[in-house]
């Protein structure tokens, strides 16, 4: 009685220990990358359940995907491995790591493919934040220092437009007489800013413009 109860227990821990296995087995998933292997979890590919991922690894028949796989058993897309890393690393722990050779708009391709929604925003948010800084470093301000008399001065500095800013005014004095009245002259220094490279060459501020600004502060 003993001896039969002792091999039913036996069977029980041998079937449980298949079971165990069967389990780990499904756990892990290997994924054939455009010739490169990837070793994962089904738990990452399924962290966002719109993708192409999630759906690649569901045994729903309606859900799943009809996608071939190699002699090792991992699932074949043929997609660039390079870019898929940090695809793959993302899912794994919610941060977008990128090496120097590697460009945004690559992995913005490869995640749209993979539609992982919250990596797209992620990465054109980036993109979006390195264009502007490129574009504040390629702008720079463009002087033009412009001789007025007291009278125009004033419609001057009104109709200024397309960017040019007021930035210095100088009076140079009494250039001429009319009549019995002095008819004071100004220096107005003016600035635009532009791209710092036009036609092949930078722009940079003029000698006159900044000894003129440096003058003008002193007076």
């Amino acid at each position: 009685m003993s001896t039969k109860k002792m091999e039913i227990k036996h069977g029980e821990t041998s079937n449980g220990h298949e079971e165990k296995n069967k389990c780990r087995k499904k756990a892990w998933v290997k994924l054939n990358v455009g010739g490169t292997v990837f070793l994962t979890t089904r738990t990452t590919l399924e962290r966002d359940p719109q993708s192409f991922l999630n759906r690649l690894v569901q045994d729903d028949a309606d859900n799943g995907l009809n996608t071939d796989k190699d002699e090792n058993g991992a699932y074949l897309i043929d997609r660039d491995p390079t870019y898929f890393g940090p695809v793959l690393n993302y899912l794994r722990h919610g941060k977008l790591v990128l090496n120097k050779d590697l460009a945004e708009e690559g992995v913005l391709e490869e995640a749209e493919f993979y539609n992982i929604t919250d990596l797209i925003k992620m990465i054109k948010a980036r993109i979006a934040d390195r264009n502007a800084k490129q574009s504040q470093a390629y702008m720079k301000n463009v002087y033009r220092v412009l001789q007025c008399s007291e009278e125009e001065l004033t419609q001057m500095v009104s109709t200024m437009s397309d960017g040019w800013k007021f930035e210095q005014l100088i009076n140079i004095g009494s250039q001429y007489n009319y009549g019995s009245e002095d008819h004071a002259e100004f220096l107005c220094v003016v600035s635009k800013e532009c791209p710092s490279i036009v036609n092949g060459q930078e722009n940079e501020p003029s000698d006159r413009a900044k000894v003129l600004q440096q003058k003008g502060s002193r007076m």
